[in-house]
């Protein structure tokens, strides 16, 4: 819940109280200015503006502090984009800007973020539709489409984080379904890496792979398991490991960073990641309370938009690549390999995806289905060819190989964040 301390703040809050005012967004109209059209109240800065332009702005603001939790203990790479977008947040704002952070989702269960930002317990969560196609289905029908993402372990991790990002802007229902129900999205979309297929012994053609029980998340997911010969079952990642110990199950459809936050390698070392042959991603958005955000001054929205920017490279430099590095090390010591499939299951795969991008432009929750999915395959192709053609970004090296080659320093991200922002979040800025 979002707190204000300060004595302004103070007379603020008693002067609406005195005349019965109650919340949030009734103690921001009680504010001495006026909130302006698309913007929180007071001034804002200019984009681009720097750090002391930032904390000058702030200065003679009250301390604000918001409710938020990160998925993973404190320090955890799992969690270093959110940690690095607080930090930033805080310290760009002189301090202005507090987050109370409860660490490995100690206030609600990740699939329950949204209704806390509702109800008032977060004022900033990362919010997972995936969990809710029937409450999210535009957002269901956009992460359906996710396995046209690239799957490769660099110029993948940069395209697949900006392609649905675009699409989710430009797609009206997917921003509409939250509106509703008092949340704002501020970064629509996000993902922690490739779907890989995690098997408890090497499952790579149809002939090993029919059979199995794999773990799996979202209807796409589901319906390309089933394509392979499988059978798909739905467990929760703390859950993962026990279950792939005892053969509750035979696989899991998991990204690298959820094998090595669920803690469950060592049960599956078998991994498969085919960058021809993709399974539809299990992405997040980064979202806060309307009520919250309405509560804000102008400048407050502004710097939480502009420092996305840390968001977005944290996530990969900090979060996806130093992942694949531990997967890559515990898959290794429990005797595994990352490998791609046999040409006969990435046939099965492929096929399947055709089929699903073609029922997604009869989908009910998109008005215009057809264009929803040309927006879906020029974005897609668009920042592919942005992210090699244009940035210059390449694969140096495969799954097996990027622990060896990946250092801090390898990637440059400087140039990508930076046509995101153009290209996509300046539009969208507050003003």
């Amino acid at each position: 819940m979002v707190t204000r301390r300060g004595n302004k703040g103070a007379a603020t809050a008693a002067s609406c109280l005195a005349l019965g005012v109650v919340g949030a967004l009734t103690l921001t109209a009680c504010a001495d200015t006026a909130t302006s059209a698309g913007g929180g109240s007071g001034q804002g800065v200019e984009y681009g503006a720097s750090k002391e332009e930032y904390q000058a702005a702030f200065a003679d603001l009250d301390t604000i502090t918001l409710t938020t939790q990160s998925p993973a203990p404190k320090g955890s790479v799992t969690g270093a984009n959110v940690e690095a977008y607080f930090e930033a947040l805080t310290e760009w704002s002189g301090g202005k800007l507090q987050f109370d952070i409860a660490y490995a989702n100690a206030i609600v269960d990740p699939a329950e973020a949204d209704d806390a930002l509702i109800d008032g317990r977060l004022d900033i969560a990362q919010v997972l539709p995936i969990y809710e196609p029937a409450e999210y289905p535009a957002n269901a029908a956009l992460i359906e489409a996710s396995f046209l993402s690239d799957h490769s372990v660099v110029v993948g991790a940069l395209q697949s984080n900006a392609w649905p990002l675009e699409v989710a802007f430009n797609t009206p229902e997917v921003m509409q379904e939250y509106e509703d129900k008092g949340i704002k999205l501020l970064l629509p979309s996000y993902n922690s890496g490739s779907n890989a297929l995690f098997c408890s012994k090497e499952r790579r053609s149809l002939k090993d792979l029919k059979g199995m029980q794999a773990a799996a998340g979202g209807q796409a997911q589901t319906k390309e398991i089933e394509a392979l010969g499988g059978s798909a079952a739905s467990v929760a990642y703390p859950e993962l490991y026990e279950s792939l110990q005892r053969g509750v199950v035979d696989c899991s459809v998991s990204s690298l960073t959820v094998g090595v936050l669920g803690g469950f390698i060592e049960a599956a070392p078998h991994v498969v990641v085919d960058p021809e042959a993709g399974f539809a991603l299990a992405p997040g958005a980064m979202a806060i309370s309307q009520a919250t955000w309405d509560s804000l001054p102008l400048v407050a929205q502004q710097l939480m938009w502009d420092r996305l920017d840390v968001f977005l490279s944290s996530n990969i430099s900090d979060k996806i690549w130093p992942n694949i590095v531990e997967a890559s090390k515990q898959v290794a010591d429990a005797g595994g390999s990352i490998e791609v499939f046999e040409e006969d299951a990435r046939k099965a795969l492929n096929d399947v995806n055709a089929e699903l991008l073609e029922e997604l432009s009869t989908t009910p929750a998109i008005e215009d289905g057809d264009a929803f999915v040309a927006r879906i395959k020029d974005a897609s192709a668009k920042w592919s060819t942005i992210v090699e053609d244009e940035l210059g970004y390449t694969n140096e090296t495969d799954y097996n190989g990027f622990a060896e080659w990946y250092t801090e320093d390898a990637v440059d991200l400087d140039p990508y964040v930076a046509k995101v922002f153009e290209e996509i979040l300046l539009e969208h800025r507050p003003s």
